[in-house]
């Protein structure tokens, strides 16, 4: 595949594409076992990503997600594997910066 996937600079804007990142792992032919992860990791991204949530709290979910990303291994399926590494890649950006 050569189109290129986004990972925004910005944290907010990268908590938003990594909950994105992963909601497309979604309808990807992915074992059960690693899809359990990625859907763990999606749900907490998408709560991460909900307007008015504390930049603690938002933080918090995007380390959770991390940790979850780093355990699901791989999919089988290249499309899925660069949305969890770019989905890795937002998770940085986030966890790099003061504040969300």
């Amino acid at each position: 595949m050569t189109d290129e996937i986004d990972v925004p600079t910005e944290p907010r804007a990268a908590v938003d594409a990594l909950a994105d990142h992963l909601i497309a792992t979604g309808d990807r032919p992915v074992p059960p076992s690693t899809n359990r992860w990625l859907g763990e990791a999606e749900a907490v991204a998408r709560d991460a990503a909900v307007a008015g949530v504390d930049d603690h709290v938002r933080r918090k979910r995007v380390q959770q997600a991390a940790d979850l990303l780093q355990s699901a291994g791989d999919t089988g399926d290249e499309h899925a594997d660069r949305r969890i590494e770019a989905a890795i890649e937002c998770c940085q950006v986030v966890l790099d910066t003061d504040s969300v």
